[in-house]
C-alpha cells in the first residue's frame, strides 16, 4: 500500500509540473503535452482505484472453505457405478442420493454395471494380444466376410506388357466367402468373501482383474489354436504352412523361412507367437564354435524380440515336436473375430453363500475363423 501512495504522489507532482510550465509560458498544451496529460491522469486514477479496493479488502474477513465429501452429482457416472458395484459385492445398501440408483438385484444375482463390464472387458483386450490385434465384428446372426482367391490353379487377374492393337488376355480371380457365427461360450469365478472383506483389497478392480484372466486364458487358447471344427477356428489354422527342414527340431533357417512366408506389406505390425520353452530353444541356438546363433538385442523396446519382432509367449501353442505347429508368424489381423453377443458379467451372491464365496459369471457368442492368409503363417516341427 504504501508504494501505491509513493507512486501516486510521484505521478501527481510530474503533472503539477506539467501544467506549471504552460501557465508561466501563457499558452496552451502542445499535442504532445496534452497526450502526456491524459496520460498522468489516466495512471493516477488507476491507482486510485487500486489503493480504493485493497481499502475494501481489508474488511473482507477471510473464510476457509469447510471440506466436505463431493456430492452425488459432481460424481461422474461410472464413479456412481463403481460405489454401487462394491457396495453390492459386500452385501451393503448403499446410500441413495441425488442422481443415484442402487444395483437391482433378484434371487441374489445381478448384472453388473456397464462401466464396469467395459473396464473387464478392456482388462482382457490388455491380456490376450491376439485379441486385440484381430479383426473384430459385433454383428449379430450369421457375418459373411467376402475373400478374394484365384478362380482356380491357372487363372487369376494379371498385368503384363501389352502391344497396340493387340486384344489383352481376359481373366478373373473369383470372390468367396468366410462365415462366422456364434458359439457360447461362458467362466465362472469364484471369490472368497474374506478376501473382499480385507480393507487393503480393491474390490471392483480385484473383480475385474479375476474375472478379466479367466476370459483371457480361454479367449487366447481358442483364437490361436481353437477346439475342433465345431467351435471358433484359432489362427493356427492358416494354411500358410511351412514345415522344418529336420524332424524335432527348429532351426535358424527355418525360422527364416516361416518369417518370410508372411507377404512384406504385412511385416510392419508382425509378430512371434510361441511357448516359453520353444522361446528359449531357439535362444540357446549354437553354430559349430559355441556361439548363440541369434544374438540378443538389449536395446529393443519390447521385452522379448526375434529377427526383429517382438515376442509373445503363450502356454496356448504347442511345444516342439512331431508334426507340432510350434510357432505362428505374422499380423493378428489375418484373423477376423466376431461377438455376435457382447460379454455378459453377472455377479451371484446367493448361491455360494454356504461355501463363504461370491460368484461371477461372463457368458458371450464369439466365432474366429482365418480371412487373410497371406497375413499368418505356421511353423510345423517335422514328424
Amino acid at each position: 500500500m504504501k508504494k501505491l501512495f509513493e507512486k501516486r504522489a510521484q505521478k501527481k507532482a510530474e503533472l503539477e509540473a506539467l501544467l506549471n510550465k504552460v501557465k508561466t509560458e501563457e499558452r496552451a498544451f502542445s499535442e504532445d503535452e496534452q497526450k502526456q496529460f491524459d496520460t498522468l491522469e489516466n495512471e493516477i486514477k488507476s491507482l486510485d482505484a487500486t489503493i480504493k479496493a485493497e481499502e475494501r479488502a481489508k474488511g473482507i474477513t477471510e473464510l476457509k472453505a469447510p471440506e466436505t465429501t463431493p456430492k452425488a452429482e459432481q460424481l461422474t457416472q461410472e464413479q456412481l457405478e463403481e460405489r454401487a458395484f462394491t457396495d453390492f459385492i459386500n452385501g451393503k445398501v448403499t446410500e441413495m442420493r441425488a442422481g443415484e440408483q442402487n444395483i437391482d438385484w433378484t434371487n441374489g444375482a445381478s448384472t453388473v454395471p456397464t462401466s464396469i463390464a467395459k473396464r473387464i472387458i478392456d482388462a482382457a483386450v490388455d491380456m490376450c494380444p491376439i485379441l486385440a490385434g484381430a479383426e473384430v465384428y459385433h454383428e449379430k446372426g450369421n457375418l459373411k466376410i467376402p475373400k478374394w482367391t484365384k478362380a482356380n490353379s491357372t487363372h487369376d487377374v494379371t498385368v503384363a506388357y501389352a502391344t497396340e492393337f493387340t486384344p489383352l488376355t481376359a481373366d478373373s480371380g473369383k470372390f468367396t466367402s468366410v462365415d462366422l457365427g456364434g458359439y457360447l461360450a461362458g467362466a465362472l469365478v469364484l471369490i472368497g468373501k474374506s478376501v473382499i472383506n480385507s480393507s487393503a483389497i480393491n474390490v471392483t478392480q480385484f473383480v475385474i482383474n479375476k474375472i478379466a484372466e479367466k476370459v483371457a486364458q480361454f479367449l487366447e487358447q481358442e483364437l490361436l489354436k481353437g477346439s475342433g471344427s465345431s467351435a471358433a477356428q484359432g489362427a493356427t489354422k492358416t494354411s500358410n504352412v511351412v514345415t522344418t527342414g529336420t524332424s524335432g527340431v527348429i532351426g535358424l533357417d527355418d525360422l527364416i523361412a516361416v518369417q518370410a512366408a508372411v507377404k512384406q506389406k504385412y511385416q510392419k505390425n508382425a509378430c512371434w507367437t510361441m511357448t516359453s520353452a520353444t522361446f528359449t530353444a531357439i535362444k540357446q541356438l549354437k553354430d559349430g564354435d559355441s556361439r548363440p546363433l541369434i544374438q540378443p538385442d538389449v536395446t529393443a523396446e519390447f521385452p522379448f524380440s526375434l529377427l526383429g519382432k517382438p515376442v509373445y509367449l503363450s502356454d496356448n501353442m504347442d511345444e516342439i515336436g512331431a508334426n507340432k505347429l510350434a510357432i505362428l508368424y505374422g499380423d493378428y489381423s489375418g484373423l477376423s473375430v466376431n461377438f455376435r453377443e457382447d460379454i455378459g458379467i453377472e455377479v451371484l451372491r446367493e448361491a455360494y453363500h454356504t461355501q463363504h464365496a461370491i460368484g461371477i459369471d461372463a457368458w458371450f457368442e464369439f466365432d474366429s475363423q482365418v480371412t487373410d492368409e497371406q497375413k499368418l503363417a505356421v511353423l510345423k516341427v517335422k514328424s
